[in-house]
């Protein structure tokens, strides 16, 4: 074991997310063992169970916190280049994903059932859903409640297709992609503005 460095509680949570994160990213979940983190970190186990309870709540620590490095990272806040930021949201997901396989197949496969993990997911579709809403070019405010169900039903879509993508790559990242923003284009279509919508 690596000799122990003194840190604050907040750098040592710090540190042990940041370990936690490659571990399960490198690994299945079922594979990563307490005792591994504890070691790469050269902390006892007891510290380690200090910050985090067991490995559930670890992984809904590291969890959380891509969700949140995600929705930082993708660019819903410009009215305009509408599908351009949408474009380019997916391709920070996308990014994410296929670095951090076994972390996204953890989290909606092997951990479906745990509260806390869904929780985090859902509520990074709802504020990916809310910050598209706001940029969207709506034909009609009247329809903003029908576009809002479109929006939630796409990105359950694309979260499926996505999780069967990692798990049996049958077409590239960019035909992926394409099918992705096809869903979405086809499904708004009714709701845009004429000069919102792409050819």
């Amino acid at each position: 074991m690596p000799p122990r460095r003194r840190l604050s509680p907040d750098e040592r949570r710090a540190q042990l997310l940041d370990v936690g994160a490659r571990l399960f990213a490198q690994h299945p979940y079922e594979e990563v063992l307490m005792e591994d983190v504890a070691e790469r970190a050269g902390v006892s186990r007891a510290l380690l169970y200090r910050h985090f309870a067991g490995k559930q709540d670890l992984f809904a620590a590291v969890y959380r916190q891509a969700s949140d490095r995600l929705l930082e990272q993708v660019p819903l806040d410009r009215p305009g280049d509408w599908l351009g930021q949408l474009t380019d949201g997916l391709d920070v997901h996308l990014d994410y994903f296929t670095a951090h396989r076994n972390t996204v197949l953890a989290a909606n496969r092997v951990l479906a059932g745990d509260p806390v993990v869904q929780t985090i997911i859902d509520s990074e579709l709802d504020a990916l859903r809310t910050r598209l809403l706001d940029i969207l070019p709506l034909a009609d405010d009247s329809g903003r409640a029908a576009v809002a169900a479109v929006l939630k039903s796409w990105l359950v879509f694309v979260r499926v297709l996505c999780l069967d993508w990692l798990t049996a790559e049958t077409c590239t990242r960019a035909e992926l992609r394409e099918a992705c923003v096809g869903a979405l284009l086809g499904a708004l279509r009714p709701f845009l503005r004429a000069d919102g919508a792409p050819a």
